[in-house]
């Protein structure tokens, strides 16, 4: 299934996108009497266990019906509104280290973001004051969708919900400030996820997507997410072992190589950019900057 959040009156609401267009799920549950998680706090809480009953009810759907909506006419949520966790995997593709001039990592480097980061596919990215080295990062993400503690390497797929796109915004010389990376990394609206999150069924092999960005329309980045370090597998097994991850967490996995940071002449995004990411099957997630 293909899930996002979208802006109601009421907050967030859940959708589903089909052929016929954006599900309602609420609303669809309601007119059919259906018991089902229909907000994205219930989805998220329920994760896993919650994806049977709702394949079930959006398969048999009438072809039409009032809780059909036009994908164009909505304003976008982050597709994970309130994760407990956002983790991220630093210097995780082989050629985005070599390019930062740092060693490929002998375990996988963790930081965070905070909840105040999210944002959603068509939103503005404002640019802290007086900050100047404002950097993107094509990221695939993955949602966990089951308690994971312990996890072996082998199983760890199966504790996976689904994967979205995420844009790791960063401020670099907050980020270099000290060796702690956090500052530069969670601003407000420094982590756009979506538009979509994408059931792991649909996806499938995670290490075999590829992945992009576009800045103001030029090409930037363009990888795979085979040149990973670590694994989405690895990943999850690893942080397993220190905490235990919940449904809806999220981790970044990482960026590939071509980001300004890299580059010998730095021309750093500004206001009145757009940058767009993308990571194969997950749709393009489309965000502009403007000054604070």
């Amino acid at each position: 299934m293909i899930l996002l959040t979208y802006q109601a009156v009421d907050g967030l609401a859940l959708g589903v996108k089909t052929e016929k267009g954006i599900v309602d799920i609420k609303a669809a549950a309601r007119a059919l009497n259906a018991d089902i998680p229909d907000t994205p706090d219930a989805l998220y809480a329920q994760g896993l266990d919650a994806l049977p009953a709702l394949q079930t009810f959006i398969a048999s759907l009438p072809e039409s019906g009032a809780w059909l909506l036009d994908e164009a006419a909505l304003i976008y949520g982050p597709c994970v509104p309130a994760p407990q966790k956002i983790l991220c995997v630093g210097l995780n593709y082989r050629r985005h280290a070599a390019e930062s001039g740092a060693k490929v990592p002998e375990v996988p480097v963790l930081f965070s973001k905070f909840s105040n980061a999210l944002a959603a596919h068509g939103e503005t990215i404002s640019i802290p004051r007086g900050v100047v080295e404002i950097d993107y990062e094509v990221e695939l993400v993955v949602v966990i969708g089951k308690p994971a503690k312990y996890i072996a390497e082998g199983a760890a797929l199966d504790f996976v919900l689904g994967y979205c796109t995420a844009n790791d915004v960063s401020a670099r010389e907050l980020q270099m400030r000290t060796s702690q990376w956090l500052l530069g990394k969670t601003s407000d609206k420094f982590c756009p996820l979506g538009p979509y999150l994408v059931t792991a069924d649909e996806v499938g092999n995670p290490q075999t997507l590829s992945i992009k960005s576009w800045l103001n329309g030029e090409l930037r980045q363009n990888s795979t997410t085979a040149d990973m370090v670590f694994s989405v597998a690895q990943i999850i097994s690893y942080a397993s072992r220190y905490m235990t991850l919940l449904p809806g967490d999220v981790i970044l996995t990482g960026t590939p190589e071509g980001v300004i940071l890299g580059m010998k002449e730095k021309v750093w995004m500004q206001p009145g950019d757009e940058i767009t990411v993308e990571v194969e099957k997950l749709g393009k997630l489309t965000n502009w900057l403007a000054a604070e």
